[in-house]
């Protein structure tokens, strides 16, 4: 079983090297084994923002146990027909600690929302309602992740976490945030850097 090779330990230390140029929008962030934090533990994080006010984030790999159906109806809207089976048994995710009474849109951009950002050509992030009237309407987007919260950093709050060898950090794959099983998004976001998740965790006590 190897170690890790220079240049995967380059990401462990790339908060540092970069300094405040540093800009992890459109990257996963991905908890390495060893974080015990009881909310970011075993979690993948996109980041939708990096700016000098901080880092926005929301996790990818953590469900609720809220689907949906069970969102459109504490905000009172109701699925077009033919849409509350496969749509309607989607899960929420728990995307973060802050304003975790609110729902989030991670999704393909397309038409245009009242409040939403365009961080690629192939992801943005909404947080007004119109997104969710869309999708009751049958009208939404083709490929979206809804989740309750979001994660936040201060400013140099992130890369403090990466210079400890909190997080790794990786170019975000769409594929890995819309299509894969929700279990699935860990391993795949670490293989994206070609580790092996055993061998990481074998690592992490020599980190």
């Amino acid at each position: 079983m190897r170690g890790l090779t220079p240049e995967e330990h380059e990401h462990l230390d790339q908060g540092v090297a970069a300094g405040p140029q540093l800009n992890l929008a459109n990257h996963f962030l991905i908890a390495m084994p060893q974080m015990q934090d009881p909310i970011f533990g075993g979690t993948v994080v996109y980041v939708c923002e990096h700016n000098d006010k901080g880092v926005l984030g929301v996790v990818i790999n953590k469900a609720t146990d809220m689907t949906m159906e069970t969102l459109f109806e504490r905000i009172d809207l109701k699925l077009s027909n033919g849409l509350s089976g496969r749509t309607g048994s989607e899960p929420i995710m728990f995307g973060g600690p802050v304003q975790d009474d609110r729902g989030f849109v991670l999704h393909t951009p397309g038409r245009r929302y009242s409040s939403s950002l365009t961080v690629t050509d192939e992801v943005a992030f909404t947080t007004s309602i119109d997104v969710l009237e869309a999708v009751a309407k049958g009208d939404g987007p083709q490929r979206m992740l809804v989740s309750i919260g979001y994660a936040g950093w201060s400013p140099g709050q992130l890369e403090e976490e990466i210079s400890r060898n909190g997080w790794l950090t990786v170019n975000a794959d769409p594929r890995v945030l819309f299509d894969l099983p929700i279990e699935e998004r860990y391993t795949a976001a670490l293989k994206l850097l070609g580790i092996d998740p055993l061998m990481l965790a074998s690592e992490a006590g020599h980190a």
